[in-house]
């Protein structure tokens, strides 16, 4: 693995930004040719406002369609009459409206918007029972058409949590661990009958959280046993794609950072780990 940029070059400052999208009309983050997407889109802003050809580092990359609320990219710029009070509104200016910069600061030393995480966080949000779901929900909320029991989904999803290999519920990407530390999967039902899952891990591999929320739905209708997840995990067998849900129910909601007197010891732990791993 090719060793994290720590700090920037003399000359340059890092900025720790802050990003919400609706994903719906994008390729995912991570650029992509002849595609749109969300890096292409903010790395040509940043590049545009500061004059200079910027690269983004970002803490998890979303797949397809996939929303954010609280995004968290870090990037290295000029430090030449830079503004950062009005630097988002700038930005913000020149963004389609289906991405907003939140806020942008200064970022700590040794701030690594991947390497310095410490947790990632993630709402599903399904509408069961083959109701109707109202337009301007569409976008960020998948439609089901049995009804989902919640209380199984719970059992169901209880018994993913903690450190396991979830090979069963990754798509493989060479190189790649599917070693994570699953802190929370839990459903609820809210005031407007929406069901929301709660997902948060120090990190997720690709697509793990639409397989896991898919599996637990096969639960939650009835379709196989409780015990059927932890089955799967334990074998390593790889669940159908066909029980994989849609990008268009996933936000992410958060990420977490250390204090900034441990961020160095996260990065190291967090390198360590994935060479462990791999």
């Amino acid at each position: 693995m090719t060793e994290p940029t720590l700090n920037p070059e003399s000359g340059f400052r890092r900025l720790r930004i802050d990003l919400a999208y609706d994903g719906t009309n994008y390729a995912g983050w991570a650029k992509q040719p002849d595609q749109r997407t969300v890096q292409e889109e903010i790395e040509t802003t940043i590049s545009r406002v500061v004059r200079n050809k910027s690269e983004t580092i970002v803490a998890g990359r979303t797949d397809a369609g996939v929303h954010a609320t609280h995004q968290i990219i870090h990037v290295d710029v000029p430090a030449a009459d830079l503004e950062i009070d009005n630097f988002a509104y700038r930005l913000n200016r020149i963004l389609d409206q289906d991405i907003r910069v939140n806020e942008v600061r200064e970022a700590p030393e040794n701030f690594h918007a991947r390497f310095s995480a410490i947790k990632r966080h993630y709402i599903y949000k399904i509408l069961d029972g083959g109701k109707q779901l109202p337009p301007l929900n569409r976008f960020d909320v998948a439609p089901w058409f049995r009804d989902l029991d919640v209380e199984a989904l719970n059992k169901a999803s209880a018994q993913m949590l903690g450190q396991r290999d979830f090979a069963a519920f990754c798509k493989f990407r060479e190189g790649s661990t599917t070693i994570r530390d699953l802190q929370e999967f839990h459903w609820s039902r809210d005031e407007d009958g929406y069901l929301r899952a709660k997902l948060s891990a120090d990190a997720f591999c690709y697509s793990m959280v639409r397989n896991l929320v898919g599996a637990a739905v096969c639960v939650g209708e009835g379709r196989f046993p409780q015990e059927w997840m932890e089955e799967m995990l334990a074998n390593k067998t790889r669940i159908s794609e066909s029980y994989v849900f849609p990008s268009k129910g996933l936000t992410l909601t958060q990420v977490d950072y250390p204090a900034d007197d441990q961020l160095l010891d996260r990065i190291a732990m967090t390198l360590g780990r994935r060479d462990s791993d791999e």
